[in-house]
Order: structure tokens, then C-alpha cells, then sequence
């Protein structure tokens, strides 16, 4: 039997290149998908990758920073279920809003991360909180990043709103315990994808050296880890924020 077999994974922000990685990584360990991303075509993309593996799948298209979207798409996922198993809350701005010193961030832009990142991770939890409470064994990993953990500086609409993922995954750990449901998150640090092609190279360089196993780190090698905190085993660690960065920031 494969880690996730018979078990249901919603993957928010499924149309991109981890969000991608994570939803092939959980569908060969047997996982049912059901993908969302405010991208269409991009979802879609995902879906055709899926197939081309011999994976079914079932796409959304949907924005985190609309709580009315949100609550259509939980709906949606209620009237074609009874439970579900695991929540990716993967789907966040991370690109175009670095390299800005705090000073100069606009609040428009400042305000905007929060709503997606923030404020979209807790809605769509709290949309999905009785599937997964239903499921008798539930689980959510929410993405963080090592950022929020070591202080990256001209960053700081992003650090902010991951570090309250991390804090909401521990107060969510104790609301949802009594059901079961066992709520986590990853850091990673930069990723080879293409969302880290407009991070300057002496950021890159930074990882690459400062990692306790040297070079560059690809989404393959932290979505094993995602697709284990979605198994009926990894209850024991709820409200942990793992660091997945391949030793660059200890936790």
C-alpha cells in the first residue's frame, strides 16, 4: 500500500512549478488530487501532466485573495464529497515584490500579500476544516519559507506573511487537534524554479554556500517530505514548521 492511497489532497496554487511538483509527488504515492491556482491554463498544465502519468485529477480555478471565491470553491468541494483527507496550502504572491527595502514597500502591494497569503491560507482552511475533520484523519501542510526564520532583508511583505503561517499552524495545530486533523508547515529556502529566476544571483549564491549540504536545491527534493506530513502517520507532528532548505537555517 502507497503512503497516501485512498486518500483525497486538495493543492492550492497547483498551476506552478512547486505547486506542480507537489501534486505529481502525491498522486504517484496514490493520493486523489483536486487542484486550484488563480491561473486557468496553468491549472490546466498540471492536470495534462497528471494524465500524461496515467493520474486523474480534478482542477478549479480559484483566487485566494476573494473570500466569495473561496467559500464557492468550498462549496463545490462539499457537494462532490463527504470528507477529504490533506489541504496544500501552497498557492501565495512570492514573486515581483523583493528587493524593495521596507521603507520603500507601497501598501497597496503590502496589503495584497497579506490577503492572499495570510488572510487566503485562514479562509481556505476554515472552508475545508470539516472534510478533513470528517476524514477522521486529516491533515494540512501549510508553505512557509526560511525567510521569516533567518530575517531575509528587502523582503518584508513576503517575511511577514509567512511568518504568520507558521504561527497560524501552531494555533491551528490546537483548534484542530481534537478532530484528528494535524496541521504543519515546511520552509524551504530558494527553490530552482522558474519563481526564483528574478532573485538576484548573489541571493542564490548565499543558499548555495551557506547550506550545510552545498548547491543549488530543486522542488524534488522537498515534496517527499509534503507528501509524508499528508500520511495518517505524521499526526505526532502538528503545529512543527520544518525547515526544507537542506541545512541552511537550523529550527
Amino acid at each position: 500500500m502507497t503512503m497516501l492511497e485512498g486518500r483525497s489532497v486538495v493543492v492550492t496554487g497547483a498551476g506552478g512549478g512547486l505547486g506542480r511538483e507537489i501534486a505529481l509527488d502525491c498522486a504517484r504515492k496514490g493520493a486523489s488530487l483536486i487542484l486550484a491556482d488563480i491561473d486557468e491554463a496553468r491549472c490546466a498544465e498540471t492536470a495534462d501532466a497528471l494524465k500524461a502519468e496515467g493520474f486523474s485529477s480534478e482542477s478549479h480555478t480559484l483566487d485566494l485573495g476573494d473570500p466569495a471565491a473561496i467559500e464557492h470553491f468550498g462549496d463545490a468541494i462539499s457537494a462532490s464529497r463527504n470528507t477529504l483527507h490533506g489541504l496544500v496550502n501552497n498557492g501565495a504572491i512570492a514573486t515581483g515584490i523583493g528587493g524593495i527595502g521596507f521603507r520603500d514597500v507601497d501598501i497597496e502591494t503590502f496589503d495584497k500579500v497579506m490577503r492572499v497569503n495570510v488572510r487566503g491560507t485562514w479562509l481556505i482552511t476554515r472552508a475545508l476544516a470539516p472534510l478533513l475533520a470528517a476524514s477522521g484523519s486529516g491533515r494540512i501542510v501549510n508553505l512557509a519559507s526560511d525567510t521569516a526564520l533567518w530575517g531575509a532583508p528587502n523582503l518584508i511583505s513576503y517575511t511577514a506573511s509567512k511568518g504568520a503561517v507558521m504561527a497560524m499552524t501552531r494555533s491551528l495545530a490546537r483548534e484542530l487537534g481534537p478532530d484528528r486533523v494535524g496541521v504543519t508547515a515546511v520552509a524551504p529556502g530558494i527553490l530552482t524554479t522558474a519563481s526564483t529566476e528574478y532573485v538576484p544571483e548573489e541571493r542564490h549564491r548565499l543558499y548555495e554556500t551557506g547550506r550545510a549540504v552545498p548547491g543549488p536545491q530543486g522542488p524534488d527534493e522537498i515534496v517527499g517530505t509534503i507528501s509524508f506530513l499528508l500520511s495518517p502517520d505524521a499526526l505526532t507532528l502538528t503545529g512543527q514548521t520544518l525547515p526544507v532548505n537542506n541545512g541552511f537555517v537550523f529550527n
